[in-house]
């Protein structure tokens, strides 16, 4: 499928690394793009280099052969213009939620007073106004998650990783944050290549899915969503979105067994 505006470019990316008792083809050939403002979903079984191809992007680790592209520009190493959301926020226990979320422009050695101002917005934008001054033990685990989205775009970012971020979340504090993705995504219209295991959880977000195989990864799918925004619980239960979560279905299916 063509993409316009391409901000993410990946051409032919495979990746081999040593074990400790022999080499792995972590990924074989991944071609994808990701556009201007485009919300995209990457899905697959267990050990099937999602996590690994999202390294790669980010400049945390080097592709064996291929070449990946953010902007237009070859990525060589970790770029201002990726802002990263992991699996487990990672926030600072002995740091308010307003501290943490400046953590990003300490590290990247910019003026933290220029940011305070950006960072309280972005803290009013995720819900969390009034939690400024509390520490991460005082806050719930989907509190915590919103505190990282903040960090991650803080430095307002070209493009948003998001490596199953909700992953370890309640069914019902999953569906609320992602109503809450949502809505920050429709306000802020980043490039977003967002991780999940849950086929419903990336019709419901995503304008494309792409599915991979198991490892060695490539990808083996690619799924429209064209689905009216926003969407809520009631986008769940409509038709459309049922057929496209058995699409996606089918498409792990092929040659695996899904988790």
């Amino acid at each position: 499928m063509a993409v316009r505006d391409e901000v993410i470019g990946l051409e032919d990316v495979s990746l081999f690394y040593r074990s400790k008792n022999a080499e792995v083809h972590a990924l074989d050939g991944v071609s994808l793009r990701a556009g201007e403002r485009e919300f995209v979903a990457l899905l697959g079984p267990s050990g099937c280099g999602k996590s690994t191809l999202l390294k790669l992007i980010s400049g945390l680790m080097p592709q064996s052969s291929g070449a990946i592209r953010v902007k237009g520009e070859p990525i060589k190493g970790p770029t201002p213009s990726i802002g990263i959301v992991f699996q487990s926020p990672l926030l600072m226990a002995w740091r308010t939620v307003l501290q943490n979320v400046l953590l990003q422009i300490e590290i990247r050695d910019l003026d933290v007073a220029k940011y305070r101002e950006a960072a309280r917005d972005l803290i009013r934008l995720v819900g969390l106004e009034g939690f400024e001054n509390a520490l991460p033990h005082q806050l719930s685990g989907g509190m915590q998650q919103r505190v990282g989205l903040c960090r991650a775009l803080i430095h307002d970012p070209d493009v948003l990783i998001m490596d199953e971020p909700f992953g370890a979340l309640d069914a019902m504090t999953r569906e609320l944050m992602n109503a809450e993705l949502q809505r920050i995504w429709i306000e802020r219209r980043k490039t977003v290549l967002f991780i999940t295991h849950s086929i419903s959880e990336a019709v419901f977000l995503a304008d494309r899915v792409l599915v991979m195989s198991p490892r060695p990864g490539r990808i083996v799918g690619e799924i429209a969503v064209d689905l009216p925004r926003p969407r809520t619980v009631a986008t769940t239960e409509l038709p459309d979105f049922v057929e496209l979560t058995r699409k996606v279905r089918r498409h792990l299916n092929t040659g695996s067994t899904i988790e």
